[in-house]
């Protein structure tokens, strides 16, 4: 079992200083640290993008295949149906002897702050939150194409909507092709699953003229203050996020892309605004391609000898599959694990976003990590 400082040291970078580590001795300084373009090729929001830490001491029922979610269960659902996994699961463990480890070694967690001068548009207003949920329908497998990276999506955005600020109306979402799209973010060629990410421009813009006035800020105003209700809601009215599939007969929901939509606006504003909400700890970890790797490598995963073998090979993973299922709602269910012991240590409530930020920053600074490789719109 490895510290999160140990996964930096094999990476040969160092560990950052503001964030826990119980390996005080030998290690390296400042070598071997990644551009932004590798750190996103995984489809993380701007919510973790160049972060600015502050430290806080740690001492001290399911619905049918195809309906929507109600407002009241979302995320009930979504660390239900993880734990369910868990405890069937036929590929990946959940190790608490691991998680019980990695805990006793956190002495602080990092404070989430956003970036106001990166790579993502902020106005501060209705435009960001338009901008935002544009950003997030997109915001999925990049690895097909090396050179691809969330860099090159959000900062094509950004760039598209500062040349004109109707690039991203509502009817103009429904009318782009592939190679608009390829030319707002002004890339040489077609993108991974370009059709698909062409039709969820399309059912975004659609269904934000037909029930919001063709503006985000109205869905995010009709949610009440509720993270809960806009993943709810979201879900509920553009498909293209309904992170849910079917694991040994029963439904599993995830809904990452709608919870990151909910996390970025509550980063963006600071807690304020659009980005009030009165419920962001009832989010869960947003489950994609880092952080179970990340979580293997600390051993609070453990895989079977076949999965193993898969990734270490570059082998692809079917999404829907009980192996893809596993890996994500596993990674769900012990960082909730996690974050349980640590805010019982703490005396305080610890974010699931926190620790998805925790976790993801220590897995984007190894390159060498080897993570699975699933064709999908939900990571």
């Amino acid at each position: 079992m490895e510290t999160l400082s140990s996964v930096y040291l094999k990476c040969g970078v160092s560990w950052p200083k503001n964030f826990p580590s119980n390996a005080k001795q030998g290690q390296k300084s400042g070598s071997g640290s990644h551009s932004g373009r590798q750190q996103h090729a995984h489809g993380k929001p701007p919510l973790y993008y160049a972060i600015k830490t502050r430290q806080t001491s740690t001492q001290g029922s399911l619905q049918t295949p195809h309906s929507a979610p109600q407002l009241h269960s979302a995320m009930e659902d979504v660390r239900a149906t993880s734990a369910w996994v868990a405890s069937r699961s036929s590929h990946v463990l959940v190790d608490s002897a691991g998680i019980e480890k990695v805990v006793s070694t956190i002495e602080s967690i990092p404070k989430v702050e956003w970036d106001f001068e990166g790579i993502h548009y902020f106005d501060n207003g209705p435009l960001t939150v338009q901008y935002l949920f544009v950003l997030d329908a997109l915001n999925f497998c990049f690895w097909p194409d090396k050179d691809l990276n969330y860099d090159d999506l959000a900062s094509g955005l950004k760039a598209a909507l500062q040349n004109d600020k109707s690039a991203f109306d509502a009817d103009r979402l429904q009318k782009y092709t592939g190679p608009q799209l390829r030319e707002l973010l002004r890339w040489p060629r077609p993108l991974p699953l370009e059709d698909e990410r062409v039709r969820l421009l399309h059912e975004v813009g659609s269904e934000l003229e037909r029930n919001f006035e063709g503006k985000a800020s109205n869905l995010v105003q009709c949610c009440g203050k509720s993270a809960v209700n806009l993943v709810a809601l979201v879900a509920r009215h553009f498909p293209g996020f309904r992170d849910h599939t079917v694991y040994k007969g029963r439904q599993v929901f995830l809904y990452k892309r709608a919870q990151i939509f909910a996390a970025d606006l509550w980063g963006a504003f600071g807690g304020q605004g659009y980005g009030e909400f009165k419920d962001i700890g009832s989010l869960t970890i947003m489950a994609d391609y880092i952080v179970p790797a990340v979580l293997r490598q600390l051993g609070v995963l453990k895989y079977s000898p076949t999965l193993a073998s898969t990734i270490e090979s570059s082998g692809e993973i079917g999404p829907g599959t009980e192996e893809e299922v596993e890996l994500r709602a596993c990674s769900v269910h012990a960082v909730e694990k996690m974050r349980e012991l640590i805010s019982k240590k703490s005396g305080r409530q610890v974010l699931s976003v926190e620790l998805d930020l925790w976790l993801w920053a220590a897995g984007v600074q190894c390159t060498s990590l080897q993570h699975h490789r699933t064709l999908s719109i939900y990571y």
